[in-house]
């Protein structure tokens, strides 16, 4: 959008070279504004991907524990997820390490959403996705434990998100989830497709539209690497994007939009 703006603009005022230089000059903006500033700087970027790593695992170790014990299913879980993400040997090790490290009985959790919010705290994506996939861990069983909410919450509250927020973002998150596989797995398909969005019956059909193009942008591919995200997570957030599509899909069937 900017650099055709900036391209235009660039030639009224200096000619061929201004529109040059208005194109490249709008580009970046527009990089900017997509990405982040992790688009532009490389180093910032590979510095948000570690980052977000440490506080995945970490976290997710954390939850593991939250109940008191971490079980042998949890931790099978967690492999599986790892497994599943299809991470690379390196990373793979290290998510372990780390998983291990947050289900210390003495970690404190709040040092590394400190360090998360300094270093992500102005993506536009990054914290939602993160709180995303920690939600969909904690929900992998058809609920949510008491324990684990608790703590999701309190790290919730770490990401600056509120407490209404969060309630709605674990209502999507497993509603979302009822979708998972390619089909709907629950009788009350249509009111979690809704839930799913986000939505509910009430609203417009442009307001539905609006509210899922919304949901699938943030979780486009390019955009959630140009932040920061680690290549070898991008697997999640296809899958919840296909959750998302499902939802809609079923919404405008039934509306015939």
């Amino acid at each position: 959008m900017f650099k055709f703006i900036a391209f235009i603009a660039g030639y009224y005022f200096f000619g061929f070279f201004g529109a040059l230089l208005g194109l490249f000059v709008g580009s970046m903006i527009d990089r900017f504004r997509d990405y982040g500033s992790g688009g532009i700087n490389p180093l910032q970027n590979a510095q948000r991907q570690t980052v977000f790593l440490e506080t995945m695992f970490v976290s997710m170790g954390k939850l593991a524990k939250a109940d008191g014990r971490v079980s042998p299913e949890e931790i099978a879980h967690a492999e599986g997820m790892i497994k599943q993400l299809g991470m690379t040997p390196e990373h793979r090790t290290r998510a372990i390490e780390l998983f291990k490290q947050g289900a210390s009985p003495d970690f404190a959790i709040e040092p590394i959403y400190t360090r998360f919010m300094a270093v992500c705290g102005h993506t536009r994506q990054l914290k939602k996705i993160l709180l995303v996939y920690l939600i969909t861990m904690a929900v992998a069983d058809g609920h949510m434990h008491a324990a684990e909410e608790a703590l999701l919450a309190d790290m919730s509250g770490h990401l600056g998100y509120t407490p209404s927020d969060f309630k709605q973002l674990v209502d999507m998150v497993l509603n979302q989830s009822h979708f998972a596989g390619g089909k709907p797995s629950t009788a009350a398909a249509l009111d979690d497709a809704y839930k799913a969005l986000g939505v509910t019956k009430d609203h417009t059909d442009q307001e539905i539209k609006r509210a899922y193009r919304k949901l699938i942008s943030q979780y486009h591919p390019d955009k959630l690497i140009g932040q920061g995200l680690p290549a070898d997570m991008i697997a999640m957030a296809t899958e919840k994007a296909k959750e998302i599509q499902l939802a809609h899909d079923m919404i405008k069937q039934t509306r015939n939009i």
